[in-house]
C-alpha cells in the first residue's frame, strides 16, 4: 500500500475541465485515492509532504487509442505519407511490422508508456492487433509486464485480423488469425488479467482491428463475448474505408457496425473523420464514444473530424495519440493542443462552434474515463483514483498564461515533461527520473533490440 503524500500550497489544483479551480490549496492522496483537496490540510504520520508552491495539478491524462508496437518504426524517411498513396504505404509497412519479435513487443511497450507517463497520461488503451506467428501468443502478456514495470493503468485492447489479403484486406499471411482463434485469445486475456474492481490496473478490451480487415463473424463473435464477459468493445472506423464496406455489404461501417450489435455504451471507435451528420446522430443515440487522434489527420490530408458537431450531439469524446504509423510521438499532452489547434484550423467551415479549450483537457481526461467505462479516473476528487499530473509553472514559458489554469494545456501547449506524475498513489515520474528505474538501462536494452530486428 502507497503511503500518504500531501501536495502543500498547490498554486492551482483543476478537479476537472468544468469545476472550479482551486487556487493556494492542498491535495492528499493516500494509498491509491485522493484523501483530501483544501487548504491548510493536515499531514497524516508518516506521510511525505511536497511543496507545490507554482505548480499546477491536473487529473491524470487519458489515452483511448494507441498502437505501442509501431514505436519501433518512427522517423523513418520511407514511410512519407506525403509522398505515397495509401496502398503504397500500407505495401511498405505492414511487411515492417511483420517482422517484429516478441521482445519487440515488451521494448516498444515500454518505450511508448515510459514517453506517456513523461507527459502526464496515467491511464492508456493500446491497440495491438499485431501478432506475427513467428512471436508467439504472449505478446499482451508481455505489454502487461511493461505497464507494471512503470506502473502504468494499462487497458489492453486485444486486436486482431482475420480477412486475407487475396480476399480484399492489407494484411500479409504472417499476421493473418483465424476468428476463433482470436476469441479464444481474448477470452484467456479477459479471464487472466481482467480487473473490473475500482482503482483497477489491468483490463482488457475486445479489439478487432477494423471492419475492412476482418470477416463479418469476427465482429459478430467480439459482440457476443464481450457482452457476456462484460468487457469494453473497440476498433478503427470511419477512417476511409466506408466506401469499401459499403460494396461488401450494402451498408457503410456506422451502420453496419450496428447492424452486428457492436455500439453502444460499452463500444467506441477511433477516428471517425468521415462521418456523415446522420451517423454522428447514430453514435449519439446509441451512446457509442469516440476516440479522437488528431495527429493523422493531419497526415492524411483528408477531412477534419467534426468534432463541433460530435460535442454539440452529445458523442461521447476522448483522445488518443494513435501510433507511430500516424504519429512519431507518444505524447497525449501534445495532442490535447494540437487537436484544439486543427479545429481552429476548419471553424470557419463548420456549422458548430470550436469547443472551449477546456473541453479538450476534458476529453483527455473526464471523456477518456468514460469511453474506458471508468468511474474512478478522470477527476481530481475525494475518493478517486490518485492519478494526476504538476507542472511548476514558475518558468518563462508560463508568463501571461497562470490565469486560466482550465485553458493553458489546450491553447498554449507544454512543450516539456511534467515535474510529477502520480499512478494509483504511487510516483513514477519526478524530477525528470522514474523512481526506482534506470532510464539509460531501458533505453539500451529497447535500442539493442530495436536494432537486431530492424536495423
Amino acid at each position: 500500500m502507497t503511503g500518504a503524500i500531501l501536495f502543500r500550497n498547490c498554486a492551482a489544483i483543476v478537479p476537472s475541465s468544468g469545476a472550479a479551480v482551486l487556487r493556494d490549496a492542498d491535495l492528499l492522496t493516500q494509498g491509491p485515492a485522493i484523501a483530501a483537496i483544501g487548504k491548510n490540510l493536515a499531514a497524516p504520520d508518516g506521510a511525505r509532504v511536497i511543496d507545490a508552491s507554482g505548480w499546477f495539478l491536473y487529473p491524470g491524462l487519458v489515452n483511448t487509442h494507441h498502437h505501442f508496437f509501431q514505436t519501433f518504426v518512427r522517423n523513418r524517411v520511407e514511410l512519407d505519407w506525403t509522398r505515397l498513396s495509401l496502398i503504397e504505404w500500407l505495401d511498405t509497412i505492414y511487411p515492417i511490422f511483420a517482422r517484429l519479435t516478441e521482445d519487440c513487443f515488451y521494448h516498444s511497450s515500454v518505450t511508448a508508456m515510459a514517453e506517456l507517463i513523461k507527459h502526464g497520461c496515467t491511464t492508456a488503451f493500446d491497440h495491438q492487433y499485431c501478432f506475427p506467428r513467428h512471436a508467439g501468443g504472449r505478446i499482451v502478456d508481455r505489454q502487461f509486464e511493461a505497464a507494471e514495470l512503470l506502473g502504468m493503468r494499462f487497458h489492453a485492447g486485444r486486436g486482431g485480423n482475420t480477412l486475407p489479403k487475396s480476399e480484399g484486406s492489407t494484411i500479409p499471411d504472417e499476421m493473418l488469425e483465424t476468428t476463433d482463434g482470436f476469441i479464444a485469445d481474448c477470452a484467456r486475456l479477459i479471464d487472466t488479467y481482467h480487473d473490473a474492481d475500482r482503482f483497477s490496473m489491468r483490463q482488457v478490451a475486445v479489439a478487432p482491428c477494423q471492419p475492412v480487415n476482418c470477416y463479418r463473424e469476427t465482429f459478430a463473435e467480439s459482440v457476443r463475448l464481450a457482452r457476456d464477459k462484460g468487457v469494453i468493445l473497440h476498433t478503427h472506423a470511419g477512417e476511409g474505408e466506408s466506401p469499401v464496406i459499403e460494396a461488401r455489404f450494402g451498408l457503410r461501417s456506422i451502420d453496419y457496425l450496428e447492424q452486428l450489435g457492436f455500439a453502444g455504451p460499452d463500444s467506441f471507435y477511433a477516428h471517425c473523420w468521415e462521418l456523415t451528420r446522420s451517423e454522428i446522430a447514430s453514435l449519439a443515440a446509441s451512446g457509442t464514444g469516440v476516440s479522437h487522434c488528431p495527429e493523422p489527420v493531419y497526415l492524411v490530408g483528408a477531412e477534419v473530424t467534426d468534432i463541433p458537431a460530435m460535442a454539440a450531439q452529445g458523442v461521447r469524446l476522448s483522445l488518443g495519440a494513435d501510433g507511430a504509423a500516424s504519429n512519431d510521438n507518444s505524447n497525449l499532452m501534445h495532442c490535447i493542443h494540437s487537436g484544439y489547434m486543427l479545429q481552429c484550423l476548419a471553424a470557419s467551415g463548420r456549422d458548430n462552434p470550436v469547443p472551449l479549450p477546456a473541453e479538450f483537457l476534458g476529453y483527455a481526461t473526464q471523456g477518456g474515463a468514460s469511453c474506458l467505462g471508468r468511474d474512478d479516473i478522470g477527476r481530481l476528487e475525494p475518493g478517486m483514483a490518485a492519478d494526476l499530473f504538476a507542472i511548476d509553472t514558475r518558468r518563462m514559458d508560463y508568463i501571461g498564461t497562470r490565469h486560466d489554469p482550465h485553458s493553458l494545456i489546450a491553447k498554449v501547449g507544454v512543450g516539456m515533461p511534467t515535474d510529477l506524475t502520480m499512478i494509483n498513489g504511487r510516483i513514477v515520474w519526478e524530477n525528470g527520473e522514474f523512481p526506482g528505474l534506470d532510464e539509460q538501462k531501458l533505453f539500451a536494452e529497447a535500442e539493442t533490440v530495436l536494432n537486431s530486428t530492424l536495423f
